[in-house]
C-alpha cells in the first residue's frame, strides 16, 4: 500500500530523526511563546525554509543534468547517472523513500507538513486564530496548546 503524501517521509525516517525534528519544532514554539516579538521574524524564516521534497528535487535535477552533460562531453556511459537518479526520484514519489533521505532527515530537513505545524503554532501564539492557552487550574502552556492545535 502506498502511504499518503504527508506520512510518506516520516514513515521512512528513523524514529530518532523524527523525534529530533519534532523536538526542535516544539522547542522553537516554546521559545517563541516566551518571545512573542520574534514570531514575525521566525515566520519569515519558515517562508524561506526548503522542505525535504524541494531538496531532493534540486539534488536529483543537479545530478541528472551533470550526468547528461558528462555523457555529451566525456562518455555515453554517464547516462547511467540520470537514469539512476530519476529512478530514485520516482521511488521517492511513490514510496516516500530514496537513498539520500535518511541522511537529509538526520541533517534536519523537514516535510512541508512539519514546517506548517510550526508555522500554525506560531500564528496561534501570535493570536491569529483567537485566544489560546490553558484555563484556570490547568498547568499546560500556551505553547503546548498551540502545537496541539497545529497538529490537528
Amino acid at each position: 500500500m502506498i502511504p499518503n503524501t504527508s506520512a510518506r517521509v516520516p514513515l521512512h525516517t528513523s524514529k530518532r530523526a523524527n523525534r529530533e525534528i519534532e523536538a526542535r519544532t516544539s522547542e522553537s514554539v516554546r521559545w517563541h511563546a516566551a518571545h512573542l516579538n520574534r514570531i514575525d521574524s521566525r515566520l519569515r524564516e519558515l517562508d524561506e525554509e526548503w522542505d525535504i521534497v524541494r531538496v531532493l528535487e534540486a539534488n536529483a535535477s543537479a545530478l541528472a543534468l551533470n550526468g547528461v552533460i558528462l555523457a555529451a562531453t566525456v562518455d555515453r556511459r554517464f547516462l547511467a547517472l540520470p537514469a539512476l537518479v530519476t529512478a530514485f526520484l520516482l521511488q521517492h514519489a511513490i514510496q516516500g523513500w530514496c537513498p539520500p533521505l535518511p541522511f537529509l532527515r538526520r541533517m534536519g530537513f523537514r516535510t512541508m507538513r512539519e514546517i506548517e505545524i510550526e508555522r500554525y503554532a506560531l500564528k496561534a501564539l501570535r493570536g491569529d486564530f483567537g485566544p489560546i492557552g490553558p484555563g484556570g487550574e490547568r498547568r499546560d502552556t500556551p505553547a503546548s496548546h498551540a502545537l496541539q492545535a497545529a497538529r490537528l
